[in-house]
């Protein structure tokens, strides 16, 4: 899968992989600490807020929520500053660092408005890391044929990280493939001095800060700042609406869009753990499986859809993708047994793969011209924008209009990003297949 792969792009995917994974853990477990009592919702459940009630959904949906946004709007300035600079590795390693700092805190917060406080850290953190990692995997690329099977390989590993999270998250928390309840560790040796157990919430959170330690070390000990990331500093940092040549809309700006809607259809799900659950009679183990499935499938497509968008372009893999996401994400509103939405969830995580890598790679082409980390920038800004929105809105929709609600309205926004890609997005790279001769169609 990853013969010939730059050792660089294999360092920062690895690195990525645990920090992802102990960012996925939160998914899980950030709504499962909130319900539990352990933090208290005194004073603000039940509170009308311009004729809307606040509801323990609703409030859970805002902390996964406030990630995404603090991440997303903090992106595009992170990634200018690091083409300015031409230096990407300190802010990865500053970002890993705020990340850390905030995933240790919760274990000793008891009020809604610390969770808030540590989240807001970790989107602040991801801020500043995402947009320079991204922007190194796109710089490490020898020419546009490595492009696409690069991005492929470093979304692979990210992917394992956050997809076998929630999993793994499950198990610490309960204890157990099919346990229920939260269990206690006990403290062995010297580490008794602090008490005689730990939770499996707090054990959780220590994975977290585990992954951030393990990914700033192969940051600092193995990532240098490429030549061609100082030479960005020089170029035009812009971002535009309108295609330069008047033909419509930008092919990245539009992207960005597409990315957006996207991801606002795969985080709709996180926030409705309690009542999936209880609709499919299913166990914590099981939702997390469910989550985890729509990353597995992009993960077993990555690197083979980004190698072939190298051989055959880039833009016939997004609209794909996006053909497929329509029917996958509208099936998980109206599933009713486990088996049904994990099929659902998977299928979803397949279209999903034909449209990130090749999307992150036709945007990779724009960035010569453009910044790598700018350029980028707009596509990983509009995914955690949509992570951000995502489970906000899948919490007003489920209190608005049941279960099925939110994913409806996910399929629509599906069809509008497949729209917007077929009609305006234009083709940056012909392929391979068409320079030695073979036909692409």
């Amino acid at each position: 899968m990853v013969l010939g792969t730059d050792r660089r792009i294999l360092t920062l995917a690895m690195a990525r992989m645990a920090d992802a994974l102990g960012n996925s853990f939160l998914i899980i477990v950030l709504p499962l600490y909130i319900a539990s009592g352990e933090i208290s919702l005194q004073g603000i459940v039940g509170t009308e807020l311009a004729g809307f009630v606040l509801r323990e959904e609703t409030l859970i949906g805002l902390v996964l929520s406030l990630f995404g946004f603090l991440n997303s709007f903090g992106q595009p300035i992170t990634g200018r500053l690091s083409d300015r600079t031409g230096r990407r590795r300190v802010f990865v390693l500053a970002g890993l660092a705020v990340f850390g700092v905030g995933s240790a805190a919760y274990p000793f917060l008891t009020s809604y408005w610390g969770v808030l406080l540590a989240r807001a850290l970790q989107g602040i953190g991801a801020a500043l890391t995402i947009p320079a990692t991204v922007a190194l995997v796109n710089d490490y690329a020898a020419s546009d044929a490595e492009r696409g099977g690069n991005f492929g390989v470093f979304n692979t590993f990210r992917l394992l990280g956050f997809g076998f999270g929630p999993i793994i998250a499950g198990i610490v928390i309960t204890g157990g493939i099919s346990g229920q309840d939260v269990v206690e560790y006990a403290l062995p040796g010297v580490l008794a001095a602090f008490g005689e157990s730990l939770s499996g919430f707090a054990a959780a959170f220590g994975v977290a800060v585990a992954g951030a330690v393990v990914s700033f070390v192969l940051v600092l000990l193995y990532v240098t700042d490429p030549p061609a990331s100082e030479a960005a500093a020089s170029k035009s940092l812009s971002v535009a609406i309108r295609d330069p040549d008047g033909r419509g809309l930008d092919s990245v700006f539009v992207l960005g869009v597409g990315t957006f809607l996207m991801a606002v259809t795969i985080a709709l799900f996180a926030t409705l753990e309690a009542p999936i659950r209880e609709h499919l009679n299913e166990s914590t183990v099981m939702f997390g499986t469910q989550f985890a499935a729509a990353v597995i499938g992009n993960i077993l497509l990555q690197v083979p859809v980004g190698r072939a968008s190298d051989r055959y372009g880039r833009k016939r893999f997004i609209v794909l993708g996006f053909v497929l996401l329509v029917p996958s994400v509208l099936a998980q509103g109206y599933v009713s047994t486990p088996l049904a939405m994990l099929a659902a969830r998977l299928f979803q995580g397949v279209s999903v793969a034909f449209v990130f890598a090749p999307g992150l790679a036709l945007a990779g082409d724009l960035a010569k011209d453009r910044g790598s980390g700018t350029t980028l920038s707009v596509l990983t800004m509009a995914f955690g924008l949509g992570v951000a929105v995502g489970p906000l809105a899948s919490g007003v929709l489920y209190n608005l209009g049941g279960l099925a609600a939110p994913f409806v309205f996910g399929a629509a926004l599906a069809v509008v990003a497949l729209v917007l890609t077929y009609a305006q997005v234009e083709e940056t790279f012909e392929g391979t297949a068409s320079k030695s001769g073979v036909p692409q169609d």
